[in-house]
């Protein structure tokens, strides 16, 4: 079998399908979706792969993950933080700004099924 490879940012998860149903409603107000899966892994993206997901060994628990996704706006990370949460993430940080961050950080976190660290952000000024 040919061993598919992404240059892209990934996490390793307990339970693929619920992670793919996760990230389905997560990041489709990003405007990313499901383009591919293949064997134990699904890659997400817009016109190509930027995000995959892979089942890790389910003995093993899943490591704590920072995923950051870049959105175009304000209303993008407000639309992603609902979409996350109605998923079924947890809130890890409420849509704001965070100028000890950055002068214009704007962004969200949220917790996935599987305890990785999402955050959506942009870095546009008001």
């Amino acid at each position: 079998m040919e061993e598919a490879m992404f240059d892209h940012v990934g996490i390793t998860v307990r339970d693929l399908a619920r992670s793919r149903a996760f990230y389905s409603a997560a990041l489709a107000p990003l405007g990313i979706r499901e383009l591919m899966e293949f064997e134990g892994a699904a890659a997400f993206g817009r016109d190509q792969p930027q995000f995959w997901i892979m089942r890790g060994d389910p003995s093993q628990p899943s490591p704590r993950t920072h995923v950051a996704f870049a959105a175009t706006g304000r209303l993008e990370v407000d639309t992603f933080h609902r979409a996350a949460i109605g998923a079924g993430g947890v809130d890890h940080g409420a849509p704001g700004l965070r100028p000890h961050y950055h002068e214009n950080y704007y962004g969200a976190f949220v917790l996935d099924p599987d305890g990785h660290n999402i955050e959506a952000v942009c870095h546009r000024a008001p």
